[in-house]
């Protein structure tokens, strides 16, 4: 077995790499087509992973929709539904979000030594908290999950979490869908936290597909299989 996942983040932002203004409304940035494309990415894989602001931010469940899927995944032994998975530093969640309330699967909540002892008597009964060292170290939410079965993983957000695996050396493929508008506005979120990022020009990822989706565009990068 592996020493951790294989990772995969998936994305949606605009053209000018945003994935959401400023307003309180979430802004759709995929169409029902792409949707279903995402769909089919979670079946494949063994666990999805957001970080503690999307939760908040977001609410979303992060099942696999389709009957059909689930049902393939039943025939083959797998579970109907992916593991859950969360990091957080300070244990800000609210058992009654829909990561927690939805799905027949295990939720994992990896978080900051300090916030454990609180954040494991608040979540008691709907998730199971795990210390992930102080700060959270991704490695280490790597490590436990790939000995907890898990061998592929998927990222979706937000851009904290996509920024970490990416500086850390820790992703493999990028499934980025690019819509086609602009958002322009300094204070919305981005795909990836700018000036994180040091520029390596030398080793780029390498552009595995590009399949366009109606107005969107999905572009498949593979990294380099990297640090561990």
């Amino acid at each position: 077995m592996s020493d951790r996942p294989y990772v995969l983040l998936s994305c949606a932002m605009s053209v000018d790499g945003y994935i959401d203004d400023a307003r309180p409304e979430r802004l759709r940035l995929s169409s029902p087509a792409d949707f279903d494309r995402v769909d089919g990415v979670r079946a494949t894989c063994d666990a999805i992973l957001v970080g503690a602001e999307t939760i908040r931010r977001d609410d979303p469940k992060l099942l696999i929709k389709s009957p059909v899927r689930q049902e393939r995944r039943a025939a083959r032994g797998l579970p109907r539904q992916l593991t859950k998975v969360t990091l957080t530093l300070r244990g800000d969640l609210d058992p009654t979000s829909r990561f927690f309330t939805t799905g027949d699967c295990p939720k994992l909540v990896y978080a900051g030594s300090r916030a454990v002892p609180a954040l494991a008597e608040r979540l008691e009964g709907v998730a199971e908290v795990i210390d992930g060292g102080d700060p959270v170290d991704v490695r280490l939410v790597l490590a436990d999950l790939a000995r907890r079965g898990v061998r592929r993983l998927m990222v979706e957000g937000g851009g904290g979490m996509h920024t970490l695996f990416l500086t850390e050396g820790l992703a493999d493929e990028l499934h980025l869908v690019v819509a086609p508008f602009f958002i322009g506005d300094p204070s919305a979120p981005r795909f990836v936290h700018p000036g994180l990022f040091p520029q390596d020009p030398a080793h780029p990822m390498r552009l595995a597909e590009v399949t366009r989706i109606g107005d969107l565009a999905l572009l498949r990068y593979l990294l380099k299989r990297s640090r561990t």
